[in-house]
């Protein structure tokens, strides 16, 4: 082996006047939601444990640090190729974009600018510099949209995980905070470049790293700790056994599944405190669990009641493996448009990922299977209620926003029967400030994927009630676009109904004015006027046909559905402010049947 060497730098010395390649066999971008929430979680979480408000950003260098650990590259012919750790060079280079289109000129956003996207030998080119990608970076860095269509696996998950991060950033860092933020992940967030000087001596480098001295993980050290803990070695070796062939189905959700199921379950069950969102607060124990999970069950291990051997064998093979069973069924049918559990599937399309612990908190594991599929349908059914009235409202739903009500709500349905579950959800609904009283979405450039979902859900609700089949996942897919139905050029035909024209455009926005329609039509009719686009709307999803009158003469169906359900449905020869209104009142009131509470009780019978 040559000569090896190891520098530990921050994101600034790491990016600044470098650039990375990625050789042709390595390219595949393959980070999901759920790891790009993760990230902007512990980097949050831990920026927040120091920040106070009004703290200058120069106090920012005493905050607290944060290790995101390894880059191996492969220096040669004067490039560093990435050998291990594109993963997160990408994602954080995405992170940098974002915060690079949410801060106003400045020295800062220049030197943003130059970490991402920099000038060398007479040509300027990302400092993650692969090909395929650049496209796409391109358009993201100057803040247009991507065309998803035809291209490879890697850029498709670049352009979501940057929505992902739109979504998901913190709203308490996104103002006030993000200069603040942004010097604390260029200058506090560090990781250590090995480098070696040939990709043999780089690839045994990886390869030492993941296949020989792994650290042992908190599910093995919890193992070892229930495990020693039971006296007789017949018991020992069957419950040894039994734990191995759940962490293994664990692990056939994902390389993490089995850490994320035993975190989820004792979040749920057992989770009394958690920390306050202010500098120098400690850890509570939904905080701990997040990351220490084995030492925690070790420090509460009387509270827990492992007092005897016989505690420490119950603990796995009833506890364990009921809360395990559960979670997987939760993370199989949340991946699955499912007729009957659609609710868990809504909450993981909006990458809701505290449903996980928050769904298992009222079962208990003498709980018989139909009691456990009522509570899941009820407590699902909470959640997805929750998120749309907060998306309808401009509300966060992002993690850490929300870790500290879902953890209140855990507490408060722990272990619950189907009534005591019913009642508590249903007077949280109740008590919340959000519902769809108001008119206020639209849409925006961040929340496009959510009002996107919206409108599937209102059509697939339409068609589903007039006795159609569903077909809500190809509505939400990126085969059907949002359609304005006010056109950008026709300004002039309303401008006796606005002020202004930014008024006008900011009308078109609102709900009641998009519907969906197939991609290949949705730029063909999009700059049309109404009239020229209204008998083409008859031919689309029957909540953008209601806009015809034939509509209403032709499916017996949807007029039984008209009927019964009281909405204002109508249709609209010509499209001016008052119908545009007509239309708002319709959607704001369909959306509460979509989502209306007494699903619970539905739920529950």
């Amino acid at each position: 082996m040559n000569e090896i060497r190891g520098d530990a730098k921050n994101l600034r010395e790491l990016l600044a006047n470098t650039k990375f390649a990625i050789d042709y066999y390595q390219r595949e971008y393959r980070w999901q939601t759920k790891q790009v929430g993760e990230l902007i979680e512990d980097l949050s979480g831990t920026f927040l444990a120091h920040f106070t408000l009004g703290d200058t950003q120069k106090q920012v260098k005493r905050y607290g640090h944060y290790f995101l650990g390894s880059v191996i590259v492969s220096e040669k012919e004067g490039r560093k190729f990435v050998i291990d750790g594109q993963q997160r060079l990408t994602t954080l280079t995405l992170l940098l974009i974002h915060f690079y289109r949410n801060l106003p000129s400045s020295p800062q956003r220049e030197l943003l600018g130059s970490l991402i996207y920099s000038y060398e030998g007479g040509e300027t080119s990302f400092n993650l510099d692969v090909d395929e990608r650049n496209r796409c970076m391109y358009a993201l860095y100057r803040g247009k949209a991507v065309d998803e269509s035809d291209e490879s696996e890697s850029v498709v998950n670049i352009a979501r995980r940057y929505r992902d991060i739109e979504e998901l950033f913190p709203s308490d860092i996104a103002d006030q905070a993000l200069p603040h933020f942004t010097d604390w992940v260029i200058g506090n967030v560090h990781l250590v470049e090995i480098t070696a000087y040939s990709d043999a001596d780089a690839y045994m480098i990886f390869e030492t790293m993941n296949d020989r001295g792994l650290s042992v993980t908190p599910t093995e050290m919890l193992k070892g700790y229930l495990l020693a803990n039971i006296t007789d070695s017949t018991l020992r070796d069957r419950a040894n056994s039994r734990w191995l062939r759940l962490v293994g189905g664990l692990r056939t959700l994902d390389k993490h599944g089995d850490a994320d199921a035993i975190r989820a379950w004792t979040r749920a069950q057992y989770a009394g405190t958690i920390r306050q969102r202010k500098r120098g607060a400690a850890p509570g124990d939904f905080d701990r669990l997040g990351t220490e999970f084995h030492r925690w069950v070790r420090d509460h291990a009387n509270e827990l009641g492992l007092l005897a051997s016989p505690d420490f064998l119950s603990f796995i093979e009833n506890d364990f493996a009921f809360y395990a069973r559960w979670y997987t069924f939760i993370r199989r049918t949340a991946e699955t448009f499912t007729p009957g559990r659609e609710a868990l599937y809504f909450c993981a399309q909006n990458g809701f990922t505290l449903q996980y612990p928050v769904l298992l908190a009222p079962l208990c594991k003498d709980d018989s299977e139909n009691t456990v599929l009522r509570k899941l349908s009820i407590t699902s059914s909470f959640l997805d209620i929750l998120i749309a009235r907060r998306i309808w409202n401009f509300r966060a739903i992002h993690y850490s926003t929300m870790h500290y009500a879902m953890f209140q709500v855990m507490r408060a349905i722990r272990r619950k029967s189907v009534e005591q579950l019913t009642d508590l959800l249903g007077r949280r609904l109740d008590a919340q400030e959000e519902t769809f009283a108001t008119d206020t979405l639209k849409l925006h450039g961040r929340n496009g994927p959510q009002v996107h979902r919206i409108l599937a859900r209102m059509t697939d609700h339409v068609e589903t009630r007039s006795d159609r089949a569903s077909r809500y996942g190809e509505y939400s897919s990126w085969r059907y676009q949002i359609e304005h139905i006010w056109a950008v050029p026709h300004y002039r035909e309303h401008r006796d109904e606005f002020e202004h024209e930014s008024q006008f455009l900011s009308y078109r926005n609102r709900i009641g004015g998009l519907v969906l329609l197939k991609k290949p039509v949705n730029p063909s009719l999009g700059a049309l006027p109404y009239q020229e686009k209204y008998n083409h709307y008859l031919k689309e999803n029957l909540l953008t046909a209601s806009l015809h009158g034939l509509a209403y003469d032709r499916d017996p169906g949807f007029q039984r559905f008209r009927n019964s359900s009281g909405l204002p449905f109508q249709h609209h020869a010509t499209f001016q402010r008052d119908d545009f209104d007509e239309r708002q009142e319709l959607y704001r009131r369909l959306a509460e049947q979509v989502w209306s509470p007494a699903r619970l009780t539905n739920e529950a019978n």
